[in-house]
């Protein structure tokens, strides 16, 4: 029997039936290949993203003005994000991660970029993107990236290294963040979106990862790299706000993704636990192993109310900067704890590739890591907690 998580307040007729789509499409076409994806190490499942940009997962959170499913609300985002990624993390994440390119246009984007860079996102076969921040020396203090955009009559050039980016492999664009003076921190950021046939832009081999694989990740380097000045999002030194209200989305989304994670490992150990027998009795009748579930039951509510709660305010319009980082710290220790369990719940099973528990785990560290690190949400709550 699954754990299923109790809705803290009722949804609409709509929200259920996106996250019933969701869900089911996680069962039918994720869950049964994400060994195989996982297996592949650097590829990802492209046939897979079509069949879920034909029923409209990959678009669904864009607007209906630029032809997106036009659920906009992180609410319904959030409940969707965390049945795709009960079937699988990696592969959930990739269905949506057409958004997080789409987040900083939507905030910092004229109507024309809107519908120039969104629109071609919303049809059966739309391209996959990427959001480039990450830099070698620059991972969770993002306002310290060293990519320079130097101003040149009606364009831009562009040098410098981009690192662990999400998609780049097949990317068709990237939002791009550089600074136009380093001397200025965060307000020299600003925000370019770059095709990648753009002369100078190249991409580097695939990285090989612990977990997640379903999303390729590789370098991009960029050597005078002419970008329009009309491709800038927003005015020169808005990019870093851009960047964190993205954030402040994408870190609730995260919080979401880790539940449902977290939710499919508890799902495996309850089974497994009514089915193993030993000492005469199945193992869910021992306590070191009840309370081992229970404690995993917990985790995985905390997750999901801590991340309706964020998701909740944001669309309120209120600012959700330690909520979001509560929501993803919490929910990426608490999947990180519970595929543990999972695994030592199935014992040697669970350390073999039998189960898919032991990938699990491998998946879930990564979420204590990308979009700030468990250190950073950390120190976010608490620069909060001291201005209160």
């Amino acid at each position: 029997m699954p754990h299923v998580l109790r809705d803290a307040v009722a949804l609409t007729a709509e929200q259920r039936q996106f996250r019933e789509l969701a869900a089911e499409f996680a069962a039918r076409e994720i869950r049964p290949i994400a060994r195989a994806v996982d297996d592949a190490q650097t590829e990802s499942p492209l046939r897979l993203w079509r069949r879920a940009a034909a029923v409209g997962l990959t678009g669904f959170m864009l607007p209906e003005s630029v032809g997106g499913g036009g659920v906009t609300d992180l609410v319904t985002q959030s409940l969707v994000q965390e049945a795709l990624c009960h079937g699988d993390i990696g592969i959930g994440n990739l269905i949506t991660s057409n958004g997080f390119f789409a987040d900083p246009i939507l905030e910092l984007g004229t109507p024309e970029q809107r519908e120039r860079w969104l629109a071609p996102l919303t049809g059966d076969d739309p391209p996959l993107t990427a959001l480039a921040v990450t830099e070698p020396d620059a991972g969770s203090d993002a306002a310290s990236l060293r990519t320079r955009a130097v101003r040149d009559g009606d364009s831009y050039v562009l040098n410098g290294q981009k690192a662990w980016i999400s998609n780049a492999p097949y990317a068709k664009w990237f939002v791009l963040f550089a600074t136009v003076d380093p001397g200025r921190g965060a307000k020299g950021v600003t925000a370019f979106v770059v095709d990648r046939d753009t002369p100078g832009l190249s991409v580097g081999k695939p990285m090989r990862k612990l977990g997640q694989r379903a999303i390729v990740n590789a370098e991009i380097f960029l050597d005078d790299v002419r970008v329009p000045a009309a491709d800038r999002l927003g005015e020169e030194g808005q990019g870093f706000y851009g960047l964190m209200r993205t954030f402040d989305a994408s870190r609730v989304l995260i919080g979401a993704s880790t539940t449902g994670l977290a939710r499919a490992a508890l799902d495996v150990a309850l089974d497994y636990a009514g089915r193993r027998i030993q000492f005469g009795v199945p193992i869910i009748e021992h306590q070191a192993v009840a309370f081992r579930l229970a404690d995993m039951a917990v985790k995985v509510d905390t997750s999901h109310l801590l991340t309706q709660r964020a998701a909740r305010l944001f669309d309120a319009g209120e600012t959700v900067t330690a909520e979001a980082a509560a929501a993803k710290l919490v929910g990426s220790e608490n999947a990180m704890w519970c595929t543990w369990a999972a695994v030592q719940t199935l014992g040697g099973w669970g350390y073999s590739q039998e189960f898919l528990v032991e990938k699990w785990m491998r998946d879930a560290k990564l979420e204590e890591i990308e979009e700030g690190t468990s250190d950073i949400q950390r120190l976010v709550i608490a620069r909060r907690l001291a201005r209160a």
